[in-house]
């Protein structure tokens, strides 16, 4: 499986309750596309939200965010770690 890097924008104002309720969407429904949502971060004066995943693809990765009620701006995939 590959990891891959999503980021929302114009999430300006998210609270720690606010990106914890859309993780836990996710997480929810992330078996039905063998998804796991590793973690998410979040900077709500910028409104930018970033989650770290392990997918079979950049697709399974959006049904499940789309499907949560929050469409990825940008996945990036992640082949390299150190």
């Amino acid at each position: 499986m590959a990891e891959f890097m999503d980021v929302h924008h114009n999430m300006k104002g998210l609270s720690a309750a606010d990106l914890k309720a859309a993780h836990e969407a996710d997480l929810a429904i992330q078996a039905e596309e063998n998804v796991q949502f590793k973690q998410a971060w979040a900077d709500p004066d910028s409104g930018t939200v970033f989650c770290l995943s392990e997918a079979p693809s950049a697709e399974a990765v959006q049904r499940i965010h789309e499907r949560a009620g929050h469409l990825a701006d940008e996945i990036h995939a992640v082949p390299l770690v150190v």
